[in-house]
């Protein structure tokens, strides 16, 4: 059933397949619509790795996006949160 909020339904649907959220899903789908495919590509990746990062800097990083739970999640748990937000 097509959602009027989403201006890329391809993209989306193959997004959610790979185990996207819905709402990671929904940012890039209309990303790619209003600015192409490319130049959304093309600025992903600049992040550093959550492996590399403290717990405090994963529970800040949470903390910004609004991520719920977030003060009683272990470094692993943080860190999956972040990768499937």
């Amino acid at each position: 059933m097509p959602n009027s909020s989403i201006k890329d339904e391809k993209t989306y649907e193959e997004i959610r397949k790979k185990g996207g959220s819905k709402e990671k899903a929904a940012r890039i789908a209309n990303a790619s619509a209003a600015e192409g495919k490319k130049k959304v590509s093309a600025r992903g990746g600049k992040a550093g790795s959550y492996d590399d990062m403290t717990k405090d800097e994963l529970y800040d990083r949470a903390k910004k996006i609004g991520i719920d739970g977030r003060s009683s999640m272990s470094k692993s748990e943080l860190e999956k949160a972040l990768r499937d937000h």
